[in-house]
């Protein structure tokens, strides 16, 4: 454990310094009026070393956590874990536009970190408490989001930032999630339905994100 850390840090930095142009810092083109409430509100409290891309990659390796703890019906831990993961999307995207600290990094792997939270999860509970069309259509929404992202990156070599729509479709997972996991602590079934419909409006603003991206 000693020795494997020092490793995985070379391997980082090995890693950015092959890649400097993902890692070069922009301005935002417009700091949206919520980022200024999330920045006076929790931001000021964020110390100077944590950086939105290290909040990203906090999501990714928080992710198979609260999948495990939920998998073992530790439903109140996992809402715990869940909402405090899904979180650092809000800190992630707010403090890189109110700081100037955007790079094409976060661009690609911040929108990947969300769908590796979001698709965990709907393998592990959406199947199994909702329609089938719902879960798979919810990861073949995703699925098509990321063959995107790749296309657009490998071939046009830009890297786009979420939109407003994708912004209140991950929004709306989460609350999703979150009542789907209420439902299962409390055994009430009022929960699941908050569920369906959350899901079922948040595939629409993907669906509005996806031409809204031009696919």
């Amino acid at each position: 454990m000693y020795t494997s850390v020092p490793m995985n840090m070379r391997r980082i930095n090995f890693f950015v310094e092959a890649h400097p142009d993902l890692f070069r810092y922009q301005t935002a083109d417009e700091v949206h009026p919520h980022d200024h409430l999330v920045a006076w509100l929790f931001l000021r409290f964020v110390p100077s070393y944590v950086t939105p891309n290290r909040l990203t990659l906090a999501r990714i390796l928080l992710t198979p956590v609260v999948f495990l703890v939920i998998l073992y019906g530790a439903y109140t831990l996992g809402i715990v874990l869940f909402l405090l993961t899904a979180f650092t999307d809000v800190l992630d995207g707010s403090l890189a536009r109110t700081k100037g600290l955007i790079t094409d990094f976060g661009k690609l792997f911040d929108p990947l970190a969300d769908k590796l939270l979001i698709g965990s999860i709907v393998i592990l509970l959406v199947f199994q408490h909702y329609p089938m069309w719902v879960g798979s259509v919810v990861l073949l929404l995703e699925i098509i989001f990321i063959i995107s992202a790749t296309v657009a990156k490998v071939r046009f070599k830009t890297s786009r930032m979420a939109n407003v729509w994708g912004k209140m479709k991950m929004f709306l997972q989460v609350l999703a999630v979150f009542a789907t996991l209420m439902g299962l602590l409390w055994s009430l079934p009022q929960f699941f339905t908050i569920g369906f419909w959350l899901f079922g409006i948040a595939i629409g603003f993907a669906i509005v994100s996806l031409f809204q991206h031009g696919i």
